[in-house]
């Protein structure tokens, strides 16, 4: 019966350290891919036109528009996540 007992519980301790060792390898699969993340869309000139710019001297905010209705201008819009 003690022999029974030993390979029940070293069979017990082979799954944890598979399951362990499993989880290990797909937590470090899916941190360096990008599989569960949504793709991220594309800004069109309306939307970008429509957004508010605020000054970062004064208390001013813009249409983004205004900047290229005269002459040209880059804006670059950067949304962190988080």
């Amino acid at each position: 019966m003690e022999i029974l007992e030993v390979e029940l519980f070293e069979m017990g301790m082979w799954s944890l350290g598979l399951g362990a060792l499993g989880a290990v390898v797909a937590g470090v699969f899916l941190a360096n891919t990008d599989l569960c993340l949504t793709k991220p869309a594309h800004a069109s000139l309306e939307f970008l036109e429509d957004a508010d710019l605020r000054s970062t001297v004064d208390d001013k905010t813009i249409k983004a528009k205004a900047l290229w209705e005269k002459r040209g201008a880059v804006v670059m819009a950067v949304r962190r996540p988080g």
